[in-house]
């Protein structure tokens, strides 16, 4: 069988043809892509731990056009593997690891209370609050200015359409412009906290430093790029999807109402049920085995993160959703060597939106159908109209 990413239904409940594919075989040869898809979530799991599996960047020609993106990715700890990894996660690691994500908690509580009171009685979710809350956090760690905020959002949905299976013409160029407008904007702010230092992210990522090494000029804005853009488009989907679930299954919404214990792995469910990433994918340093099947040299095999989320070999009824789920060894967040560094933060902003939503919005309901945007590397709704109870306004 051949999954077609570009089919309509696929993009719209892409779990029928990923367990025909899984059923099909662990490992399975892709021929429209000529990569190997890796769909249970033992396979997934091991394409993702594999030392000899790899990111390994190679710029995209001609060179000149692409300059503005080949910068910002082969400078950014995601597309190196070590040693080149190891240093840059190590360094930026450093400053992310200072106190910045927990010290964030109360603040992403109260911004969150904040847009679902500030909603209205009929609201899209993604614009009204997802969108400006993880925006909203993300700056605040980074140090980006209130005023300059608003450029955040439409920078990165730009350069993360690069990555789906296919690409309009309008979509690269948009993606280049973005690349550049972003990373020259990020330069100049790092002069600024170069002169005059603050308590962000920013500030940190200038100043620290291994012994002698520190981040160039280049890795600082190809970092903070990478964080904003993960930051942004895994907590917007995320979100847009979790709450898309629960109002789905109203058992499990009633649950999570009586028990606000389970918000934590209310949270995690979310993220195994409809992962906003489905797809990485690696490549072969040498020949590797997984599930039987042999990848070659230079070879390309993709994790099918949403096929292994519902293997029913990891998890039990992978089909239901249980805000109660545990244990969750969902595979959303990556794992090994480039597991999400930010996941940490997601977790705050989503457990955080949860408990506003069930704070201020209780008997929150959809108010037309979710509208899919049309992929499927990153998966979201572009539309998530929720309304209040009339009983409960």
């Amino acid at each position: 069988m051949a999954i077609d990413f570009e089919d309509p239904q696929v993009i719209r409940d892409p779990y029928p043809a990923l367990a025909r594919l899984r059923d099909e075989g662990a490992v399975t040869w892709h021929e429209p892509t000529g990569t190997w898809l890796a769909a249970s979530h033992a396979a997934a799991g091991a394409v993702l731990r594999d030392r000899r599996l790899g990111r390994f960047w190679t710029d995209r020609e001609p060179a000149d056009v692409w300059e503005p993106f080949n910068l910002l990715h082969r400078n950014q700890m995601m597309e190196n593997e070590p040693p080149g990894h190891t240093r840059l996660r190590s360094l930026v690691a450093q400053a992310f690891g200072r106190g910045h994500v927990e010290r964030l908690r109360p603040a992403v509580a109260a911004e969150a209370s904040r847009l679902v009171l500030a909603a209205g009685d009929e609201f899209d979710l993604l614009t009204a609050v997802a969108e400006p809350l993880a925006v909203t956090v993300i700056a605040e760690l980074l140090g980006v200015p209130a005023s300059d905020r608003h450029r955040l959002r439409p920078w990165s949905a730009a350069i993360v359409r690069m990555y789906e299976v296919s690409r309009t013409p309008e979509s690269e160029a948009a993606a280049l412009t973005a690349c550049r407008e972003f990373a020259e904007y990020l330069s100049r702010l790092a002069g600024r906290r170069r002169a005059d230092p603050r308590d962000d992210l920013i500030s940190h990522l200038v100043a620290v430093r291994d012994g002698s090494d520190r981040l160039t000029g280049d890795e600082l804005v190809a970092s903070a790029i990478l964080l904003l853009n993960a930051g942004h488009e895994a907590s917007v989907n995320a979100l847009g999807g979790g709450v898309v679930a629960l109002l789905r299954h109203p058992a499990q919404l009633a649950r999570l109402r009586a028990d606000r214990g389970l918000i934590a792995t209310a949270a995690e469910e979310m993220l195994r049920y409809d992962p906003p990433l489905h797809m990485f994918v690696r490549t072969a340093a040498a020949p590797v085995s997984i599930a039987g099947v042999t990848v070659p040299t230079g070879g390309k095999i993709a994790a099918l993160l949403g096929a292994a989320n519902r293997d029913p070999a990891a998890f039990a009824a992978p089909d239901t959703f249980d805000v109660g789920r545990d244990p969750n060894p969902h595979l959303s967040f990556g794992a090994g060597l480039h597991f999400c560094l930010g996941a940490p933060l997601a977790r705050i902003e989503l457990q955080a939106a949860l408990s506003a939503l069930l704070d201020h919005a209780p008997g929150m309901e959809l108010a037309a159908e979710p509208v899919s945007r049309p992929t499927f590397v990153l998966r979201a709704f572009t539309a998530v109209r929720l309304r209040r109870a009339a009983s409960l306004r």
